[in-house]
């Protein structure tokens, strides 16, 4: 996990200019200086400030003006961007606690925990502004799921990247992982990116997503080649024995079936959109097509087998393929795999949590990614500044 964050800045001598009376029935422009008071605080330098008094010409009401960095709180935000910082690192909010003690900047854990939950909170438009460095939109969006346990629960976490640059779009919670949860979740994502191409793993759910979404569909290369070595490895040896004799009722030697195994996974490795690749994958899939389907009860024959799964690939093979051909208007690509998005379950969301034994609410779960997730996202800038979300 790469992080570049700028810690918030306490300056002692510098205060906002007030911009009128806070009290919402009022709003009076015209306020004036009274007086100049101590003010106790907790800080990684200073014991105390001095905050400026200022009246309410209209109301009369008072009410204070803080240095930079501080706030009506007891402890400045430089502290509370240590804590937070502590604890995204990977230290439980005890560790944090103890840490700051010992480096004589004493906070509890309660008030640990406060400062992460309400830097979490205020983390928004991860959206916007990749929206934003996109140059008005992003064009391909890449998703992915995973599961955090939370208060005994496991909780569907949907993450959304983009998929060309690589930054992080959204951190959701998803009540479950049907296909119509996920087309949901995919078309409110792609109409508020102006996305063009969805890039996810095998899974059938997010074909259906892509095509409910009217989007262009690119499924992870990575996923596929895999998954479809292992299928061949498995049953090459089965096929070479005919042993329920399936092949020998349809007229398909056993050696034809494996040479038509290892055709399939060439064509999944090579990946090449051309007239001939996919004329195989059709030749194939028709020399299956007389294998009877199961009666109820029964198991699958391996001729029948074989004839689902070349009908998968030869389906597949447009969306395994749009990558070779698929470019933005600005000469952007695509590299075919989901690895944008994995890489952002990873960082942002399980590598935290690997060190716990599950969060307490949901909400957490919500406020610790994203908080981490927009970190991250600032590599590309000049650094998160904590300052931006620490209250």
């Amino acid at each position: 996990m790469r992080l570049l964050v700028i810690p918030p800045p306490v300056q002692p001598a510098v205060y906002p200019d007030p911009r009128g009376c806070p009290a919402a029935d009022c709003g009076s422009p015209h306020v004036a200086f009274r007086q100049a008071v101590r003010k106790p605080v907790r800080d990684t330098q200073l014991h105390e400030v001095v905050a400026h008094r200022y009246q309410c010409g209209r109301c009369g009401r008072t009410f204070r003006v803080y240095p930079v960095g501080v706030s009506h709180d007891q402890t400045s935000a430089r502290l509370k961007g240590l804590a937070v910082l502590f604890y995204v690192l990977g230290m439980s909010y005890g560790a944090v606690a103890i840490a700051l003690g010992a480096l004589g900047s004493p906070l509890s854990k309660v008030a640990v925990y406060t400062a992460v939950q309400e830097a979490g909170a205020a983390v928004v438009g991860l959206r916007r502004e990749a929206v934003k460095r996109g140059g008005g939109r992003v064009l391909g969006l890449g998703v992915d799921l995973t599961n955090v346990r939370c208060a005994g629960q496991w909780l569907t976490v949907g993450v959304s990247v983009d998929a060309v640059r690589g930054t992080a779009l959204s951190i959701d919670l998803l009540p479950s992982t049907d296909a119509a949860t996920l087309t949901a979740w995919v078309t409110e994502l792609a109409a508020a990116i102006g996305a063009a191409i969805l890039v996810s793993d095998d899974a059938d759910p997010f074909k259906t997503a892509a095509d409910g979404s009217g989007l262009d569909h690119q499924v992870c290369k990575s996923h596929v080649g895999r998954n479809t070595e292992a299928w061949v490895e498995a049953i090459a040896p089965a096929l070479e024995a005919d042993g329920d004799a399936s092949l020998a009722a349809i007229g398909v030697s056993p050696a034809q079936a494996v040479a038509d195994c290892r055709d399939l996974l060439r064509l999944m490795t090579e990946r090449q959109p051309t007239p001939a690749a996919s004329a195989t994958l059709a030749a194939i899939h028709r020399r299956y097509l007389g294998a009877a389907k199961p009666l109820a009860g029964e198991s699958m024959s391996l001729a029948y087998r074989l004839r689902l799964f070349s009908l998968d690939r030869w389906n597949l093979w447009p969306r395994l393929t749009r990558y070779r051909t698929w470019e933005g208007p600005e000469g952007e690509t695509l590299d075919g795999t989901n690895n944008a998005c994995e890489r952002a379950i990873g960082w942002w969301v399980k590598e935290r949590y690997r060190s716990m034994r599950g969060y307490k609410r949901s909400e957490s779960v919500l406020n610790v990614s994203r908080l981490i997730a927009a970190m991250g996202n600032a590599l590309e800038g000049p650094g998160f500044a904590l300052a931006e979300v620490i209250a």
